[in-house]
């Protein structure tokens, strides 16, 4: 999509309010840097945080000066990458409580920009759109492993195990509790493994939840990424939780194992690939899928 007259204006006035002072970030979701003349002679540099999907790009960016997150590179709507960049942000330190962060972001490969987001970074709103400020991770929690476990389970989700859709259950955080609340269905791929080899934030073992996400049942994962359990069966089933129509025994569980325990649960959906992520039996982030490369079973 060529780049229009109104497009460069609205660009433009994104750039004047980021140079507001009760702006704290701009955040760009976009393969596409702005231009040194975009930026030069505008106060934003130190506010600019980039959100980009290739790690080489990210470098570069990284190298110049800037600031850069790296994001999945899947093709969900405008609203859903703007919710991943600032998880990503906030995992980074580069996004803190109380802070007011402009999203800037469009269609996809294009260059355009075409949708500006304001996000309060830590309000209560319950009817902000954006509601990952909403995570509130304990002390204990590592954000970088909850943002991986997030990119893991958006993986899962596009692509499946070997060409079919899956569904699974992400469960991170107060372990002894949640295994206390669970049985082992099958087998557990991880038992016998050094805690060393076995962390969520080491890609080996990123695909290896990929690949046993086909199995039934829920990861158990420790707050500092350490994989405990494949394949358990959670007994929790509480009546607290209250789940939109539509969602079945999976986010049941999810919701109800995160409403039981200090822990967080992520799931799957086997049916649109969607990511939710459930703390204190409640969805506090939704991730919908534009397009799945991957059919059902």
């Amino acid at each position: 999509m060529p780049e229009g007259k109104f497009d460069r204006e609205f660009l433009r006035g994104a750039l004047v309010l980021t140079g507001r002072s009760d702006v704290d970030r701009l955040l760009l979701v976009s393969d596409h840097p702005l231009s040194p003349a975009e930026v030069r002679g505008r106060p934003i540099k130190k506010k600019l945080v980039y959100a980009v999907t290739a790690e080489g790009l990210a470098n570069q960016l990284r190298a110049k000066k800037y600031l850069a997150v790296l994001i999945p590179p899947y093709d969900y709507t405008r609203i859903e990458k703007i919710k991943v960049a600032v998880v990503a942000a906030q995992a980074a330190g580069l996004v803190r409580n109380g802070d007011t962060v402009l999203a800037l972001t469009g269609p996809g490969d294009d260059r355009v920009m075409d949708t500006l987001v304001k996000v309060d970074i830590g309000s209560e709103d319950p009817e902000e759109k954006i509601r990952v400020d909403t995570l509130g991770l304990p002390s204990e929690f590592s954000s970088q492993v909850v943002e991986s476990l997030i990119h893991t389970a958006m993986e899962i989700g596009a692509e499946g195990y070997e060409g079919h859709a899956v569904g699974t259950i992400i469960v991170v955080g107060d372990a002894t509790s949640v295994m206390e609340r669970s049985r082992q269905l099958t087998l557990n791929p991880f038992q016998g493994i050094s805690e060393a080899e076995r962390n969520a934030l080491d890609p080996p073992i990123g695909d290896a939840i990929k690949t046993f996400s086909a199995l039934d049942g829920a990861f158990v994962i420790r707050e500092d990424g350490v994989v405990l359990s494949a394949g358990r069966y959670l007994l929790t089933m509480s009546r607290d939780v209250k789940l939109p129509m539509g969602l079945g025994a999976r986010h049941s569980a999810a919701a109800s194992i995160s409403a039981e325990s200090k822990c967080i649960a992520i799931t799957v959906s086997q049916t649109t690939g969607t990511v939710r992520v459930f703390k204190a039996g409640e969805i506090v982030l939704e991730l919908r899928q534009k397009l799945r490369r991957v059919g059902r079973i």
